[in-house]
């Protein structure tokens, strides 16, 4: 038993392909919250074959930085960016007009942007909660939306990954916010599945586990600096955290020609610790308790 391995084994390194070179040569790809952390992670496996890409953010200072990193990927087609707050279904009509403009009508969209903070629920002001479901579901929503739209109207097949949250299952104490809007975009998944698949039109979603990259919100960041050396990895079922190109690989399977009779899936990539349960349950800790809060005041 001592001699066993522990864990799941390590990835290829980045720069490996999990799909034929230029599987995505010829097709634009359209990834939200691309120009940083795990969006660019997946943008760049994208470019790595053969996609042209449009990235969009709301910060647009980062987005001329991430672009040339992009387009210097070996393989990488195109590719351009745009400043797109997602809330605003204008500026949303606007980046799809410019990619088309540029590069052709997206074949690919990715809705990886969101935003999110932890709050025990009695906290959060109704500006709180808009701010996180107004990003999360409803500029999700404006994208897949104007995305569907235009593939309609041209007759067009096309494919969506949604990025979402595994407590959109569970729920998410602390988050209550998020959990709702992560629970509406796995919903957007199941229905559009059905209601355009006949036309030709794939939409998935994938839930990312820990995989510690520069963008990280500060609650996981300062939980992980918190931390003792390999706490991170031995609080896995793996036995380790992801590594950001193992999402990117999952997505462009998910919307390449290999998965084309996968739709309305939401695939989990995290090692099963979403699924994880003690045997004997832990103590219950309030989650005002665990955020430092004190009592509430009304």
């Amino acid at each position: 038993m001592e001699n066993l391995p522990r864990g799941l084994p390590a990835p290829p390194p980045p720069g490996a392909a999990a799909l034929p070179p230029g599987t995505y040569a010829g097709q634009v790809v359209l990834v939200t919250g691309g120009g940083t952390g795990l969006g660019k992670a997946i943008a760049t496996e994208f470019a790595r074959l053969g996609a042209d890409l449009v990235i969009a953010s709301r910060r647009a200072e980062q987005l001329e930085a991430a672009r040339r990193e992009l387009a210097a990927v070996p393989g990488a087609g195109r590719v351009a960016a745009a400043a797109c707050d997602i809330r605003d279904p204008e500026r949303v009509a606007e980046v799809f007009d410019a990619a088309e403009a540029a590069l052709g009508l997206p074949d690919v969209l990715v809705n990886n942007a969101a935003a999110n903070f932890p709050s025990p629920a009695e906290d959060l002001s109704p500006n709180a909660w808009r701010a996180v479901v107004d990003i999360t579901l409803t500029g999700t929503w404006f994208m897949t939306r104007e995305f569907g739209r235009r593939h309609l109207a041209a007759g067009t097949p096309g494919s969506i990954v949604n990025i979402g949250a595994s407590y959109a299952w569970t729920g998410g104490p602390g988050f209550s916010h998020s959990a709702a809007a992560k629970a509406g975009v796995k919903s957007l998944v199941e229905t559009l599945a059905v209601e355009w698949g006949p036309y030709g039109i794939q939409i998935n979603g994938l839930v990312p586990g820990l995989f510690p990259h520069a963008d990280m919100t500060e609650d996981i960041r300062g939980g992980l600096e918190r931390a003792a050396p390999g706490a991170r990895d031995a609080r896995q079922p793996a036995l380790r955290v992801g590594a950001p190109h193992e999402l990117g690989w999952a997505a462009t399977f998910l919307a390449s020609p290999y998965a084309r009779f996968v739709t309305g899936h939401t695939l989990v990539v995290d090692g099963a610790n979403w699924q994880r349960r003690s045997v004997v349950a832990p103590e219950v800790v309030p989650v005002r308790e665990q955020l430092g809060r004190g009592p509430f005041g009304g």
